[in-house]
């Protein structure tokens, strides 16, 4: 477990598997990427970033995501790969604007990069990304969210509850109320998305925020975790012992249940109460609701 103040960490950078590991004074990240068993190629990519310069992690805070790549050859890990080294630049390069607007102002960016690579090198035609990032700011996350990889929130005595919205065909029709959570579930066109990060000339991008407190715990992750494993499993194992060990047994978890695509985790916890910070306009703001009776007696008949 890696201690420090300041850190830019990549990965994986080979296409296989990659794990690090990371805390500080009141937070703690753990991040594990695995190829899975039907991939010869690991193409989601991971990022975890801290500003070396005190003023810099005030203004901006601390960056995490995780992108899951698509294309042929290598221009899927190509693209997530990009696309998040584009974000971080171009974010803790942007002077004007609050958090969520520098935000979405570099995934934007980071699109324009993508699309005008793929647009004159043939090898990288038709490459793209989902985009799931996280900045804490404070007590504050600031959530944007492109394509169907997740940020989910684990609260004590809440339950685990999704932030981001899935951009994806059977994700729409879902909310539309045209099919059944158990339809969505096992329907065959679940992966196809309907936006993502490069494959058009600009991009739509969602804004969430969300106030953290002590023992919070927040999981972005690809696709390829949560699609094989239900989310209250995923809250049972991050519930338990230390947030390295949960974070190994979801991705061992959605590994038993097939590990049909790439595997990502990157796992966020407040150890202690963050310091307090002044709310930034510009994100959707999710407040969690405690879970009724009948919801909890739903999911366990479900």
């Amino acid at each position: 477990m890696a201690e420090s103040t300041a850190f830019r960490e990549y990965g994986p950078l080979d296409g296989g598997n990659y794990e690090f590991g990371w805390k500080s004074d009141y937070l703690e990240a753990h991040l594990l990427s695995d190829v899975g068993k039907k991939r010869s190629k690991n193409e989601d990519s991971c990022l975890m970033q801290t500003p070396k310069e005190p003023g810099v992690l005030e203004a901006k805070g601390r960056l995490f995501a995780v992108a899951d790549g698509m294309g042929g050859a290598s221009a899927g890990e190509y693209a997530s790969r990009m696309a998040l080294q584009e974000l971080s630049n171009t974010y803790y390069e942007l002077k004007a604007g609050n958090v969520p607007q520098a935000l979405r102002a570099a995934l934007e960016v980071a699109n324009e990069r993508i699309f005008e690579e793929a647009e004159v090198n043939p090898v990288y035609s038709g490459m793209g990304t989902t985009v799931s990032a996280v900045i804490l700011h404070g007590d504050w996350a600031y959530i944007a969210q492109v394509g169907d990889s997740r940020v989910y929130l684990l609260r004590e005595h809440n339950g685990i509850h999704q932030i981001t919205h899935d951009h994806s065909l059977v994700a729409e029709q879902l909310r539309s109320g045209l099919i059944t959570e158990e339809e969505a579930r096992n329907h065959t066109l679940k992966n196809l998305i309907t936006r993502a990060v490069g494959i058009k000339g600009s991009v739509s991008v969602d804004l969430f925020s969300v106030q953290l407190q002590q023992h919070d715990t927040l999981l972005i992750c690809s696709d390829g975790l949560c699609n094989m494993i239900e989310d209250d499993e995923i809250a049972q194992h991050l519930s338990q012992g230390s947030l390295r060990d949960g974070s190994r047994k979801i991705v061992e978890r959605a590994l038993d249940e097939g590990g049909t695509d790439n595997i990502t985790s990157l796992t966020l916890r407040m150890t202690s109460a963050p310091p307090r910070s002044v709310a930034q306009e510009g994100g959707e703001l999710v407040e969690l609701k405690p879970r009724g009776l009948m919801d909890r007696i739903k999911r366990l008949f479900a």
